[in-house]
């Protein structure tokens, strides 16, 4: 599918957006909620975390862009916390639910951000940074994180992702 957008520069980056969208629903079918939160005796993250987190990746990168909207997310990832040992996570079905919520509105965003947008200095604890370079680095985090979630449904015997 080719995408129009504003800034030839989010051009490729548009086109993992939108396979990562998919690609993370696949990553997570037909994971029990009860396997989304082992961490086989390891300090590991676990599937619930880290879907927790690349979902609160978005809502924070929306953020920029004037989508303030909430997120189960909110609160256990607020300010970069790492994972916690005796939090109960968001079930994954509502992690689903702010993905499925906040893809098609940033997804939006990026096709129409400007060069000048784009070019904006995107503040973080101890850095400055473009905006444009805080896309490309949380679009190369979410695929790490489903990679990541990959290899945990291997760890706990379930089929391989589906990619089609």
């Amino acid at each position: 599918m080719k995408i129009k957008t504003i800034s030839n520069r989010l051009y490729g980056i548009l086109v993992l957006f939108e396979m990562h969208t998919d690609f993370l629903i696949r990553a997570l079918d037909g994971i029990k909620e009860e396997d989304a939160q082992k961490r086989l005796d390891t300090k590991a993250n676990h599937i619930a975390w880290i879907t927790g987190s690349i979902v609160y990746g978005r809502y924070y990168l929306a953020k920029s862009f004037g989508i303030e909207l909430n997120s189960v997310t909110d609160e256990l990832f607020k300010d970069n916390k790492g994972i916690i040992d005796d939090a109960v996570y968001p079930s994954l079905a509502d992690l689903k639910k702010d993905w499925e919520k906040i893809s098609p509105l940033l997804q939006d965003a990026l096709i129409n951000a400007t060069e000048e947008k784009l070019d904006e200095m995107y503040k973080m604890p101890g850095m400055e940074i473009t905006l444009f370079e805080m896309i490309s680095f949380s679009t190369y985090r979410d695929a790490n994180c489903i990679g990541q979630i990959a290899l945990w449904r291997r760890l706990l015997n379930y089929p391989g992702m589906n990619y089609m």
